[in-house]
């Protein structure tokens, strides 16, 4: 199995020293070639559980009052600092759901997709910019030439959550974590992304999508969780059985809530 998240809780303390859990005794696995897609509400836990799995929380205020998290084996959450960092962004790629916070506005996009490159492969400068325009082209920049040297704010929406996806999977990965890749991107870009996604995952990789977005989930997933309140409390290896009748009265909800925002 390659990511097994074990009676998982994440909680966080606040100023005042108070405990706010966000994350209550969570079960979920993941193996290569699949793609679970983790939905809910805004505040239901699964940004936090997401982010959980490559240590992206700050901590403090975040800490793991109990619970595993396996990737490939190794437990996430006991691993030295160090060699977190050597599967960050090797073995673990994250597209982030905002790409204007999470690339540097004062550096161009090729120099931070090189910087990514030399961060964890050996080779010279000249081949990690090579890849670099190579990804460019895969995701869809025209002219990946000229757009490297282009910063952040001058590229599009559209054009950020490509880089962003490059980023994500340049590297090869082995897991893939996408936190609300499509969210503020309008229908024809999303579907556009969303494309890119399933062409550029690889077989034996696995997906972690992280969405309020049951259409966007209807698409991806092979199989899925649905979060409220820090639990998850549905789970379908079947996403068309789930859509069919979901069993929970809060995944019901959602599914007809999803429908009728089609019918708009």
């Amino acid at each position: 199995m390659l990511l097994e998240i074990d009676d998982l809780s994440v909680s966080y303390r606040n100023d005042e020293g108070e405990v706010n859990p966000a994350a209550i005794d969570v079960n979920l696995t993941l193996d290569r070639g699949q793609v679970l897609g983790i939905v809910g509400e805004s505040g239901s836990g699964k940004s936090t559980v997401s982010m959980s799995v490559a240590r992206l929380l700050p901590s403090p205020p975040a800490f793991y009052p109990k619970g595993r998290i396996l990737f490939d084996g190794t437990d996430m959450l006991r691993l030295p600092l160090p060699e977190l960092r050597k599967i960050r962004g090797k073995r673990i790629g994250v597209i982030f759901q905002d790409p204007m916070g999470s690339l540097s506005p004062l550096h161009r996009i090729g120099d931070q997709l090189v910087e990514t490159v030399l961060l964890h492969e050996r080779m010279s400068g000249k081949a990690a910019r090579a890849l670099a325009l190579e990804w460019l082209g895969k995701v869809g920049i025209p002219d990946p030439a000229v757009r490297e040297r282009a910063y952040p704010h001058e590229l599009s929406g559209g054009m950020q959550q490509r880089v962003m996806i490059a980023m994500g999977l340049m590297l090869g990965p082995d897991l893939v974590i996408a936190d609300e890749p499509t969210t503020a991107l309008d229908v024809t870009i999303q579907a556009q992304v969303l494309r890119l996604m399933r062409e550029l995952h690889k077989a034996n990789s696995g997906v972690l999508l992280i969405t309020h977005d049951l259409g966007v989930v209807s698409q991806m997933a092979t199989k899925l969780a649905v979060m409220k309140d820090g639990r998850v409390i549905e789970t379908a290896d079947d996403p068309a059985a789930f859509f069919a009748g979901p069993k929970h009265p809060y995944s019901q909800g959602l599914v007809r809530e999803a429908r009728r925002m089609e019918l708009k």
